[in-house]
């Protein structure tokens, strides 16, 4: 077993904590992270040990939860409350969740892909992709629906309800708020989620990229089975599914 220099644990720990209470670090408390191999073996065991992983993108150090059971991971209820209109369920989230894996779907050419393919995201690609997705989901007959519900314990009919219930024919309001019951309305809701959390960027007339945090996620860890639950190759294959 490694034996570490008490000062040596104080600064991971001290580093690991400002993580822990704010989910990232700035350059400043990140250099110490990067440059001493002894600091960085501890940070990465603090968060092992709370089901996170710890990553760096940019000028920034994270810590992200790899599984629900973390105590760093946000729950549906602090989600509804810290950013989404109060009208929202918690089917509202998981389409949420659906419509964020359908967007990170669209960079990559498939859920095993490391690097995206494509620089940017028109919100009606997405819109359309996610409609697209959802539709061959409605096409599943019951039997596979309600199989892949046990096998990726996810609420797929419910997400399909709550999309349906979302009126496409506003699509050309003017105004696309929390407020406005369309589909362009919900996806300008969750961009404002991912941008908040800096996982998109805005590059304006409705075009998004992904930001450095969210590639270092997908690279890290989000591609793996272990962490998606298959999640990724069901959306993808739903997608070849529809175009077949």
């Amino acid at each position: 077993m490694m034996l570490y220099e008490q000062h040596k644990i104080t600064e991971a720990f001290r580093l690991y904590s400002s993580l822990a209470v704010r989910g990232y670090v700035e350059k400043e408390e990140m250099r110490l992270y990067l440059v001493d191999d002894e600091v960085r073996g501890l940070v990465d065991h603090f968060a092992h040990e709370v089901d996170c992983t710890v990553i760096t993108a940019g000028d920034r150090l994270y810590l992200v939860p790899k599984v629900m059971s973390s105590p760093h991971h946000v729950t549906n209820d602090t989600l509804k409350r810290l950013y989404f209109p109060s009208k929202y369920t918690n089917a509202d989230i998981y389409l949420v969740y659906v419509a964020i894996i359908v967007l990170l779907g669209e960079f990559y050419d498939s859920y095993q892909t490391t690097e995206p393919t494509r620089d940017f995201l028109p919100l009606r690609d997405w819109l359309e992709s996610l409609s697209e997705r959802i539709l061959a989901l409605k096409n599943l007959d019951l039997e596979e629906l309600e199989k892949a519900e046990r096998e990726y314990r996810y609420n797929w009919r419910l997400v399909v309800e709550k999309w349906d219930a979302l009126d496409d024919l506003r699509e050309t309001a003017r105004t696309q708020d929390g407020r406005t019951n369309s589909r362009l309305a919900f996806l300008n809701v969750v961009r404002r989620f991912l941008e908040a959390q800096d996982l998109v960027q805005d590059l304006g007339e409705d075009e998004l990229a992904l930001t450095e945090k969210s590639r270092a996620i997908v690279q890290r860890y989000y591609m793996e089975i272990e962490y998606n639950r298959g999640l990724l190759e069901f959306m993808y294959q739903l997608g070849k599914t529809e175009e077949a």
